[in-house]
């Protein structure tokens, strides 16, 4: 019978701790970068011009259709090669899980603008608003409610994502637990307490999203 021992890890608290604090650092600047770009990305797509709206699709769809770690390792091993520009392992993941939640948000966005009654567009053009003026005064703000759920979905998802840099040794939660179970051979109580960590963090978020699917389904 395997003698759990949970005790042994209490002297590595604080490497638990700070890979805590650097996964919800790092997922709070990849969904707000992620977050612009999508914007961006998302109204741009919506652009009468191909020149503009037929790259933004490319980026979309190359992001939305690779694995997310194979994204990772090809911006910190291929990218510089390309570029010969160099960069950190932090660097190289915040910049490709930026592009990465970019993409799904831009997505999200077309999404909920597409989805509005076209009668509202039709209405401000009809008194003289401008194309911009009516994406900014009449169609984004009733957008906003159907692209609240899922762009918090999204935003979990981030989070989740961010136990994937631990294979470009960045140090989140996951990566650091990796260090603490080869130096105490104990996986089973590592890995289980940031199974735990994880848990506790996303349950309340999850159970948000789920209240916000909820009320909008509800028409509020």
């Amino acid at each position: 019978m395997y003698e759990w021992d949970f005790a042994s890890l209490w002297q590595y608290r604080s490497l638990l701790i700070a890979g805590i604090g650097y996964t919800l650092l790092f997922t709070a600047i990849c969904v707000a970068a992620g977050l612009a770009i999508g914007v961006l990305a998302g109204l741009g797509r919506l652009s009468r011009h191909v020149w503009i709206s037929a790259p933004l699709r490319a980026y979309v769809e190359v992001f939305r259709c690779t694995p997310v770690l194979v994204q990772l390792v090809w911006f910190y091993y291929a990218l510089p090669v390309l570029t010969g520009i160099e960069m950190s392992a932090t660097m190289a993941a915040a910049l490709c899980l930026s592009l990465y939640g970019g993409a799904f948000y831009a997505e999200i966005i077309r999404g909920g603008v597409i989805a509005t009654d076209i009668g509202q567009t039709e209405a401000g053009q009809a008194i003289g608003m401008t194309r911009g003026q009516v994406m900014r005064r009449v169609v984004l703000p009733q957008a906003f409610k159907r692209m609240v759920p899922p762009l918090v979905s999204q935003s979990i998802m981030q989070l989740k994502n961010t136990s994937l840099l631990s294979v470009l040794a960045v140090p989140d939660l996951l990566y650091q637990g990796q260090v603490i179970a080869h130096d105490t051979y104990r996986p089973l109580e590592v890995y289980t307490l940031i199974a735990v960590a994880y848990f506790v963090i996303l349950l309340p978020a999850t159970l948000w999203a789920k209240r916000l699917e909820q009320h909008h389904s509800k028409g509020g």
